[in-house]
């Protein structure tokens, strides 16, 4: 089976809880308390763990925080590689309003790393022989913008698949400079580099321009309730989305990553681990909290798919 490293730079302790009213000023009294290991390369790896996969998982880790992280990836069947920092890995929440079945998320900004705490990973990714590394999440404060393309440079120095979900100028810097397998960015994360509103009719063509100039083989656009998009060189792609009963969209997006980069790794198409990633990417809106995509639902979604 090829091998998957899953990075995450910025992970967290997702915590999601429901509440009847939010209100600001007064006391918001929660019930149905989760808590999951979070972040985006720490969702991907639970995904793929989830499909009856194996990976590796490189991530910063430091303070109380980061050693109870550590004790929750304890129990799934993942490859944990900690790597230190000084500062406490970030707590995440999530309320869902059960009146209106609104949700609010708080998501800090994380801990600030230094570059000799960065460069570690840097080395791992360096000396993996994984087939498939997969950066997914925000960068930490303090480590530059183009980190993600000198991770991507590392992986294509060992002829490593690169496959990457960010946001923000990680993003930019990436569809700048990078060379990557693929690049999931959102409409909205997409729209925000360019400058300017897209719409459906145009995502397509102006991912393929991405595509066309060497930035990945494929880059594929999720536009929420409304599916997704693929584009190579060649081709534009787009299926809609899945109806579901929707929530919550923590993880979302990392199920979806999850799900191709599983699907390629079992030795399924690019087209089909596109639709795999859908399946997932729907099963998880239909969980609660960061609760993220159950194997069977996505199974059932792939079956009723291709009926």
């Amino acid at each position: 089976m090829p091998k998957i490293l899953c990075l995450a730079l910025n992970p967290a302790i997702d915590i999601s809880s429901d509440a009847d009213v939010v209100r600001h000023t007064h006391k918001t009294r929660t019930h149905n308390q989760q808590q999951f290991p979070g972040g985006g390369g720490i969702n991907v790896a639970r995904v793929i763990a989830a499909l009856g996969g194996t990976c590796e998982l490189a991530f910063l880790s430091g303070g109380a925080t980061g050693r109870l992280l550590e004790a929750m990836l304890q129990p799934l069947p993942i490859v944990e590689r900690p790597f230190p920092i000084h500062d406490p890995v970030r707590v995440a929440y999530a309320v869902h309003e059960t009146s209106t079945n609104l949700e609010y998320r708080f998501v800090p900004e994380g801990p600030l790393v230094t570059e000799a705490e960065l460069e570690p990973v840097i080395d791992a990714v360096c000396a993996s022989d994984a087939d498939y590394i997969v950066a997914s999440g925000s960068l930490p404060r303090g480590v530059a913008d183009d980190t993600y393309v000198r991770l991507a440079e590392a992986a294509k120095a060992r002829n490593a698949r690169f496959v990457l979900d960010t946001s923000g100028s990680a993003l930019a810097a990436a569809l700048s400079s990078a060379r990557m397998f693929l690049v999931k960015p959102s409409l909205g994360e997409l729209e925000a580099i360019v400058g300017e509103p897209l719409g459906h009719e145009r995502v397509g063509p102006v991912a393929q321009d991405y595509v066309r100039r060497g930035v990945a083989e494929y880059m594929a656009v999720t536009l929420g309730a409304d599916g997704a998009v693929l584009v190579s060189a060649d081709r534009i792609i787009r299926v809609p989305a899945i109806k579901v009963p929707v929530n919550s969209a923590t993880g979302a997006g990392d199920s979806f990553v999850a799900g191709i980069v599983w699907s390629l790794a079992e030795g399924q198409d690019i087209e089909h681990a596109f639709q795999f990633g859908q399946a997932c990417g729907a099963a998880a809106v239909m969980t609660a909290g960061t609760e993220l995509c159950r194997r069977e639902d996505v199974l059932r979604l792939v079956a009723a798919a291709t009926q």
